[in-house]
């Protein structure tokens, strides 16, 4: 008996290595370009429908030069967490620049976007606290509920009336009760009903966490996040998000009310123990910031293409549930038909990205299609076309509907 064979007996390591086997493996391809409408994996090019860059700015020039000023300035590392010697005055001022776009009165930046979360929701709730939570929230928000002594409770997807039903089973409660949801949900791409989750809230008390990494950029005044689209920026207690996805860099925030922020300046652990946001990725974002809050042309540009990618989908039969924003599920319903119709599509120069279980239920298993404002009507066409005969061609779509 091995010390690693519990490593080598692992589901998801059988999976991956029968993937491999059977030359559909989608995880980890290397890619040796820039990342915009299309990219070059494997030394070919394909058109990219796998990434987060909705407004396409990995590539601005504007922000590249950003990050080329701020490693002359200030070099590559900060060499330390912010808590110690790793606050910079350019953090200060991305921090001031976010709390003026989402309408709050102070804003903390993290290393990460999954160290929000992880830090955030241990801090805000702990023993006889209460997190409410919905079923289908990322991962980040899942660990940091483990990583909290709080009692854990899922609510239905994207229903305010079952987290009611949740919140009054808890009224004798004397803890803290937090409410946490994705902004818009990384998979199935429906916004939250953030609305009726914060009259909910009100009703009994609880605090309100809107996890904005997909929306941030995308909806919103100026792609100010869910809060901003709903109007209801002030009855949202923390907006968090990532740089990762619209803003093209990496890092993360949050964003609240000055008591909440400067509690969890000394109370996050992810944040204090940490090294900081690096000089290059602070600039970035901060040039992008700016730019989304002075042009709001790229994200029209995002939606024109999502309504049409939606309407074309619509047309050609595909199984794309609720979708309503540039995230786009394309439902296959069963894992491995997901794998091979992601390695097909590959063949045929077009990337997207296989969800399967854990990752969703196994009924729900997907091809998440993602949109950006760098392609072009064209592109999205050829997309839904190749899409639609290798669906026709492994029976997952009855018969073929011409565009």
């Amino acid at each position: 008996m091995s010390k690693y064979d519990f490593v080598r007996n692992n589901n998801m390591v059988i999976q991956a290595k029968l993937l491999k086997e059977a030359n559909m493996y989608p995880y980890f391809r290397s890619i040796s370009s820039h990342q915009s409408s299309s990219s070059i994996i494997g030394g070919k090019e394909v058109l990219m429908f796998g990434s987060n860059n909705y407004l396409g700015l990995n590539n601005h020039p504007k922000i590249k030069e950003a990050s080329k000023q701020a490693i002359d300035k200030y070099g590559t590392s900060c060499t330390g967490s912010r808590f110690m010697n790793g606050t910079l005055d350019l953090h200060h001022e991305l921090e001031h620049e976010l709390a003026d776009w989402l309408g709050k009165e102070g804003v903390i930046v993290f290393p990460t976007g999954f160290q929000v979360n992880t830090g955030v929701i241990p801090a805000m709730a702990g023993k006889n606290d209460h997190i409410l939570i919905d079923e289908l929230n990322h991962a980040s928000i899942i660990d940091g509920c483990r990583m909290s002594l709080a009692q854990r409770v899922k609510y239905r997807h994207n229903n305010p009336s079952d987290l009611g039903r949740k919140l009054h089973k808890l009224k004798h409660s004397t803890g803290v009760k937090l409410i946490v949801t994705d902004g818009i949900f990384s998979m199935d791409g429906d916004i939250a009903k953030l609305d009726r989750i914060t009259e909910e809230a009100e009703k009994h008390d609880a605090f309100t966490f809107v996890d904005c990494a997909h929306a941030i950029g995308v909806i919103g005044d100026h792609g100010a996040g869910t809060a901003s689209y709903y109007g209801i920026t002030d009855k949202v207690d923390l907006i968090g998000g990532t740089f990762s996805k619209s803003l093209a860099s990496v890092g993360g925030f949050i964003a609240g009310n000055k008591d909440v922020i400067e509690y969890l300046n000394h109370a996050s652990r992810t944040y204090m123990f940490s090294a900081s946001l690096p000089p290059a990725s602070t600039a970035s974002v901060l040039a992008a910031v700016k730019l989304m809050r002075s042009d709001d042309s790229l994200r029209l540009r995002l939606w024109d293409n999502t309504h049409y990618a939606i309407r074309l989908m619509r047309e050609s039969g595909f199984d794309i549930g609720m979708a309503e924003t540039p995230i786009i599920p394309i439902y296959i319903r069963d894992s491995f038909m997901t794998f091979r119709v992601a390695k097909k599509l590959l063949d045929k120069g077009i990337y997207v990205n296989p969800v399967v279980a854990p990752g969703v239920k196994e009924t729900d298993a997907l091809l998440r299609f993602s949109l950006t404002a760098a392609h072009t009507k064209e592109q999205i066409e050829y997309a839904v076309e190749q899409i639609n005969e290798v669906l026709v061609h492994y029976n997952v779509l009855k018969e073929s509907v011409c565009l």
